[in-house]
C-alpha cells in the first residue's frame, strides 16, 4: 500500500513570506508619525525639520489641528511640496493621510 506524500515546503515558504510582509507592515506602522499629535521630539527627529521649523509647526497647531496637507503647507512657512514629500516618506501623516501631490 502506497501512501500519498506531499511536501510542506511550499507552505513553509509561504508562511515565511507572510511573516516577513507582516513584519514590514508592523515596522512601517510603528514609524508613522501623526502631525497633529506629534511631540516636539518626534518632529525634531524627522529629516528636513529643525528646531525653527518644529517651533513654527507647534505654534500653528495651537490655533487648531491641521485638516490636511494643503492646510499644513498654507499655515507653516517653509513647507513646500518637496519638503512634504520627504516628510511623508519618513512616515509623517496629516489626519492619517500621507502626502499626495495635487495633479494638474
Amino acid at each position: 500500500m502506497q501512501h500519498a506524500t506531499f511536501s510542506l515546503s511550499p507552505l513553509r515558504q509561504w508562511l515565511r513570506r507572510a511573516g516577513s510582509v507582516m513584519a514590514l507592515l508592523a515596522c512601517s506602522l510603528a514609524q508613522a508619525t501623526e502631525l497633529n499629535t506629534a511631540t516636539e521630539a518626534q518632529l525634531d527627529g524627522l529629516r528636513g525639520l529643525g528646531p525653527s521649523s518644529t517651533a513654527r509647526i507647534l505654534q500653528a497647531r495651537e490655533a487648531g489641528f491641521f485638516q490636511n496637507w494643503a492646510d499644513f503647507m498654507a499655515r507653516v512657512k517653509g513647507i513646500k511640496p518637496a519638503t512634504a514629500t520627504k516628510l511623508s516618506a519618513q512616515g509623517l501623516t496629516v489626519n492619517g493621510a500621507p502626502y499626495a501631490p495635487e495633479t494638474p
